[in-house]
């Protein structure tokens, strides 16, 4: 049986809900609400109704931030058997290859196919590429 330490897996999940707080909040909400088009408006009034108007966005988030720590725990493991290697630099290795193997691949698509402009692609995928590699690194040390 692998040797998943499932409190750094919930911990993971919620530090890519605080990250996605702030990045598409303070750090780049406004460009990514004109960028994706939403009327700025909308949005606030959103916002004011709280979290009861968006708790199956959030759940399903949530949802999905669980799921991607929890596998990224098993490539951790594998990766550490695999290069002989352990610790904060493994997690980042992880994080980083699973960054460039697989959110960027799929996400391509929005700016190739969908014409979304490059700026939308690196506010979103930058989210991935940081939260991998913090939630990575803390899978890593945390086993």
């Amino acid at each position: 049986m692998v040797p998943i330490n499932y409190l750094a897996v919930i911990v993971g999940a919620a530090i890519m809900m605080v990250l996605g707080g702030l990045w598409y909040g303070p750090l780049f909400g406004k460009p990514w609400i004109a960028l994706m088009g939403f009327d700025p408006q909308k949005v606030a009034d959103m916002q004011k109704q709280g979290m009861g108007a968006m708790w199956k966005s959030y759940s399903l988030m949530a949802l999905g931030a669980l799921v991607m720590s929890f596998i990224l725990a098993h490539a951790v493991i594998f990766a550490n058997a695999y290069l002989g290697t352990s610790g904060i630099s493994s997690g980042l290795m992880t994080g980083f290859m699973s960054w460039i193997g697989f959110v960027v691949p799929v996400s391509l698509g929005t700016v190739l196919w969908e014409n979304k402009p490059w700026k939308l692609w690196f506010i979103n995928s930058g989210y991935y590429f940081v939260g991998l590699l913090i939630v990575g690194a803390l899978l890593a040390v945390w086993m």
